[in-house]
């Protein structure tokens, strides 16, 4: 069997599905030679001028261009520059119409041409084939090349694509689209040129075969070209039969190699790669001449111009100056300009917009030369739509789907697989613009698309930022962690402790101190709380016994109260001495005193007012104040000696517990012996009541002295329990 090439070298074609004949309307501008337009007052160039990014701008309002100068720039494939078609000066950089179906504006640089046409310094590659491809691809790239079928695929980028992936180069001469001509009248007055264009793409690519499919419509064409192809240039110029629309990128493959160009995927998937004729002729001038993408070749066809033809017009020259310089003529009643051909073009909103790259033809029919469809009816469901379709889809269901804005089941039915064509709506019967409804389609899945792609980038972003943070925060803190280790080593070695840490001890111990420390029991209120608990106890006992009196209790008097003299003399001699030391409790003593004067007080009161229990004394009888100073100070007495003895039991205790006893329990030890000693007193002067004073002792003894013998004595019971308190304190410390 043979192999796809020798099928092609035998002259074996294939065919595609659908296709139209519509009217070609070729020999409105097929006959005159290709003419240069000039140069206007002013052009328009858009900074994306084909498929992919725009460039950076690296010129300002006011600056000087030569002819051939880059204006913008780009490192990326996608992205080629936009050269000054002419010399003269930047006069602005806004926003302006350009050549899209949607009308829509978009950044334009304005050029004032000073009319001198000065060039700017030219790079050639004239010896082409001793350079290598990679260089050759990125001088194509820098002269602003993309594709002149109409496409505007950037070249570079599909060459590099297909560099050691494809076996056969086609070069599409095909030129289906009715009206225009302008491949045509390129391949007739510049053969050569587009043959040394074909050879440079050769020596880039270095295909096993090389194929110019060109349609059977084009003989003057077909004849020019294989006057200058020679044998050595293993060049294939293959005709093809006349059908809409052959010039298809898919369907040209189909037509010369039999191979089917998956869906959604490029020619370079089945080893082709596919170039226009124009785009041969401008590799050629950037290449050889060293002239950049600054022209091309458009058709001014239509009944309404005066002047048809083929015209070398520069990137951003107005359409209105070409109008009114090929004389046009619009026609009355429906006023018309289309930028491409009558199947694919898109019709202008005003004639203010600039040529581009991929503009191929201008446009401009009369109402009877191509009628107007301006009333859609309701499908019928004849199936001339899906007949005719090159890539055999299903017009009718996306149209559907396009209409009710379903735009899953668009992409579901392989919308993007549409080249726009237009023979669908050729053959509609219901006048329906389908190719509309695709393109509005096309353009909100598109919309879409980028909003989705936009969500993930900035979603990979927001993440890249929180790993980001917290890696620096990791490291942040393995930082101060290895920066304490460090510090810490040093302070080893030098001998010094870590300052933090011994900060941090201190603290610690302070705050293990705070919550040892408990409040110390002021003594004055341990004593009300021991003499509101005597009482309590008392009243709850009752009066029911009385005890009787103790003779022996005298004699103990009497030595305490020379006990007591020694004392007060001894404090006395001390009151000196330690009255500075005193001072700050003298306020508190004075109130103490104060509220012991006011007790005895009202303990004389009462005994004054109680009635004798004794048959012998008399209602209303005063006590005997004698005996009353003798009961005090055998209260004093019995209060000192069970403080005295606290003190030695708390002393002498040997068991843990004993020997780290709180200072409040021995405040409360004391208070307990202070009760008990006025326990003590009340008993003696309930005695002194009930018994019979002797007629003898008649003596009077002043109340006010005895009752500050009594604060006296109560004072000192107080310091002895805060002495034995403080002496149980140092034991406990030491």
């Amino acid at each position: 069997m043979l192999s796809i090439i020798e099928q092609i070298k035998q002259g074996k074609l294939w065919d595609f599905h659908g296709g139209i004949h519509p009217a070609e309307n070729k020999d409105l501008s097929n006959k005159s030679p290709i003419v240069n337009a000039g140069i206007p007052q002013e052009l328009v160039l858009p900074l994306k001028q084909h498929i992919g990014s725009k460039g950076d701008i690296i010129v300002a309002v006011g600056d000087n261009v030569q002819k051939g100068q880059p204006l913008t720039q780009g490192d990326i494939a996608m992205c080629v520059p936009v050269h000054a078609p002419t010399s003269g000066t930047i006069t602005a950089i806004e926003q302006r119409t350009t050549a899209h179906p949607s009308g829509l504006s978009d950044l334009c640089i304005v050029i004032a041409p000073d009319q001198q046409d000065t060039w700017c310094d030219k790079t050639t590659y004239a010896d082409y084939e001793d350079r290598d491809p990679a260089e050759l691809i990125d001088a194509i790239r820098l002269n602003g090349i993309a594709g002149l079928g109409g496409a505007g695929f950037p070249t570079a980028r599909k060459l590099q694509g297909g560099l050691g992936n494809v076996d056969i180069l086609i070069i599409n001469a095909a030129e289906c689209e009715p009206y225009i001509t302008a491949d045509d009248r390129l391949m007739r007055d510049y053969a050569e040129e587009v043959i040394e264009g074909v050879r440079i793409l050769r020596h880039i690519i270095s295909p096993k075969l090389t194929i110019i499919g060109i349609e059977d419509n084009k003989p003057e064409a077909i004849q020019a070209l294989e006057q200058h192809v020679k044998e050595d240039d293993n060049i294939l110029i293959r005709v093809v039969p006349t059908k809409y629309p052959s010039g298809s990128s898919k369907q040209l493959v189909k037509i010369l190699t039999g191979r089917e160009v998956p869906s959604q995927s490029r020619s370079t998937s089945v080893g082709v790669i596919m170039q226009n004729v124009g785009t041969a002729f401008a590799i050629k001038r950037a290449i050889i001449d060293g002239e950049p993408l600054i022209e091309r070749v458009v058709t001014l066809t239509g009944e309404a111009f005066k002047e048809r033809g083929n015209v070398f017009a520069m990137l951003g020259t107005p359409i209105a100056y070409l109008l009114d310089k090929f004389g046009y003529k619009a026609d009355k009643k429906h006023p018309r300009v289309i930028i491409g051909g009558s199947l694919m073009g898109f019709t202008l909103p005003h004639s203010n917009v600039p040529i581009t790259k991929m503009t191929n033809c201008i446009l401009a029919p009369k109402r009877k030369e191509l009628p107007l469809h301006t009333y859609e009816m309701a499908c019928i469901r004849c199936s001339a739509c899906a007949d005719v379709c090159p890539s055999s889809l299903l017009p009718q269901q996306l149209q559907w789907y396009a209409k009710d804005q379903n735009y899953e089941k668009c992409e579901e039915y392989n919308l993007q697989d549409c080249i726009e064509c237009g023979a669908c709506a050729y053959v509609c019967p219901s006048e329906i613009p389908l190719v509309q409804y695709y393109r509005q389609a096309k353009a909100e899945i598109w919309a879409r698309s980028q909003d989705e792609i936009n969500a993930e980038r900035a979603r990979q972003r927001f993440e890249a930022k929180q790993a980001r943070m917290d890696r620096d925060k990791a490291e942040r803190e393995n930082r101060f962690k290895k920066a304490a280790e460090t510090r810490r080593e040093e302070m080893a070695k030098t001998g010094g402790d870590d300052a933090v840490a011994a900060a941090i001890a201190r603290v610690k111990a302070k705050q293990a101190a705070a919550q040892s420390e408990k409040p110390e029991v002021k003594p004055a209120v341990a004593a009300a709380i021991a003499a509101a608990k005597a009482k309590q106890a008392a009243s709850a006992q009752g009066a029911t016994s009385e005890t009787l009196p103790d003779n022996s209790e005298m004699a103990k008097l009497r030595e305490e109260r020379k006990r007591q003299a020694r004392e007060r003399k001894a404090e006395k001699e001390a009151g000196e001495s330690t009255a500075s030391a005193s001072s700050n409790d003298s306020k508190k003593d004075a109130v103490a005193a104060a509220i012991a004067r006011a007790k005895a007080k009202k303990a004389q009161q009462a005994s004054e007012q109680k009635v004798p229990v004794a048959d012998s004394v008399v209602e209303n009888a005063e006590v005997d104040p004698k005996k009353a100073a003798i009961a005090a100070a055998v209260a004093r007495a019995k209060a000192k000696k069970e403080a005295q003895q606290a003190q030695s039991e708390s002393n002498s205790g040997t068991s843990v517990e004993t020997s780290e006893a709180d200072p409040k329990k021995a405040a409360v030890a004391a208070a307990v012996a202070r009760a008990k000693a006025r326990k003590a007193a009340q008993q003696a002067q309930a005695q002194s009541e009930v018994t019979p004073e002797p007629a003898a002792e008649t003596e009077a003894v002043d109340p006010k002295k005895a009752a500050v013998a009594a604060v006296v004595a109560r004072a000192k019971a107080r310091k002895a329990a805060q002495q034995a308190a403080k002496e149980q304190q140092n034991i406990e410390e030491d």
